[in-house]
């Protein structure tokens, strides 16, 4: 092995912990976020939906299903569920008479707006009651370095 390898080695261990650490921890955040918000009888998945098109826009199922991750069939029922609780309503496609463009109702757009800020509020309040003023600043250098992950 060359001495650039061997120097190399503490540097890729350190960022494969570095990498193991950051996913453990946003997955931590993640699901202490979801804790602060109650959404009723909506499925995690059917709040997803609602977000992507509040986010994104009108969609087709097939368009969220896409972007969902899952199957067609699958993400026509978590429609139907929306839909018969008032959260979506459809159009005909004007391209696809056969395709129906879904977009949130007011009141899945309240409720969005609702969970977001119930989310923000306790992710406030504890960066105000657990992080000291020098430690808000290092949060805010490690953001801008986390945007240049995601932009990666």
């Amino acid at each position: 092995m060359d001495s650039n390898a061997q120097l190399d080695e503490p540097v890729v261990a350190s960022a494969s912990a570095l990498a193991t650490e950051l996913r453990i921890v946003i997955g931590q955040l993640r699901r202490r976020l979801r804790e602060e918000v109650h959404p009723g009888d909506l499925t995690w998945s059917q709040m997803s939906v609602l977000g992507r098109l509040e986010r994104d826009g009108p969609a087709t199922v097939t368009t969220l299903a896409r972007a969902e991750g899952v199957r067609p069939q699958s993400m026509g029922a978590t429609v139907a569920v929306l839909e018969a609780a008032g959260l979506v309503s459809g159009t005909p496609d004007p391209a696809d008479g056969r395709q129906t463009i879904l977009s949130p109702t007011a009141d899945a757009r309240e409720m969005i707006l609702a969970t977001r800020a119930a989310r923000e509020d306790w992710l406030f309040r504890a960066i105000r009651t657990k992080l000291a003023a020098s430690e808000q600043e290092a949060l805010v250098a490690g953001i801008a370095l986390l945007k240049r992950l995601v932009d990666a």
